[in-house]
């Protein structure tokens, strides 16, 4: 969250409005969703229709596109690895 009058990150918004929505998505999990601020606007069965709706409804005002997870899948990066390392082998 962010503190009285700082700025939000891009799609903050979005994603605040899907946490609050996402109890009742959970019955079309797999399927995306299209949020433009806090408007809920529908489900998708695909990513290029939501996209499509989203760029039709909003031309290039920013929107969120996302993939209903009850349980999101973690991303691991890691600071601790050598980017040089894999290069390194070939050499």
């Amino acid at each position: 969250m962010t503190g009285t009058g700082a700025k939000k990150m891009a799609l903050e918004t979005e994603m605040e409005t899907y946490a609050k929505k996402l109890p009742e998505l959970k019955e079309s999990e797999g399927k995306f969703v299209l949020i433009h601020g806090t408007e809920f606007v529908d489900v998708y069965t695909s990513y290029e229709d939501a996209v499509k709706e989203g760029y039709g409804k909003f031309g290039l005002e920013p929107f969120l596109v996302k993939q209903i997870r009850t349980v999101e899948q973690a991303q691991f990066i890691s600071r601790f690895v050598d980017p040089l390392s894999r290069t390194r082998a070939y050499h």
